[in-house]
């Protein structure tokens, strides 16, 4: 035995948490727990629409807590458009599209954060049209 005190077992890891306070500052929520929110809403809904080995990677680039989160959903079988998707979120919570947008684009200043942006990259052009914006890029759209 050890006279040394055990500590206390955190609900999450220190990742998740700074995830969680960058969405809380990003986004001016006033508390923590309507950031988690957001986190939970804009995860889940990221993961119904990604697939393939850009979901792997970014599984396991995010702390796990959010990792979690993504991998729980089974992906869609035709994914949403990035205005489609903020629609999407909207309805499933009853807030306003611009609320949701504006969740949306908090959690996802986050999520490329972890990603980085070569892997970001990736995922934009694994999605639909319109996730660029969502995540603060550019949508550029090829010359015809």
């Amino acid at each position: 035995m050890s006279d040394r005190p055990v500590p206390s077992q955190q609900p999450y890891d220190r990742a998740y948490e700074q995830m969680l306070e960058k969405v809380r500052y990003d986004g001016a929520y006033p508390t923590r727990e309507k950031a988690e929110e957001a986190v939970r809403l804009v995860l889940a809904g990221l993961g119904r629409q990604l697939t393939g080995e850009e979901r792997v990677e970014l599984a396991a680039r995010l702390p796990f807590e959010a990792a979690r989160i993504l991998t729980a959903q089974i992906p869609d079988a035709q994914p949403l458009t990035g205005w489609a998707f903020v629609k999407d979120l909207a309805a499933r919570t009853g807030a306003s599209q611009a609320t949701t947008r504006w969740d949306v684009g908090s959690v996802f200043s986050a999520v490329a954060a972890f990603a980085r942006p070569e892997l970001l990259t990736r995922i934009l052009h694994r999605l639909p049209h319109g996730y660029a914006l969502l995540f603060g890029r550019a949508e550029l759209t090829p010359a015809a």
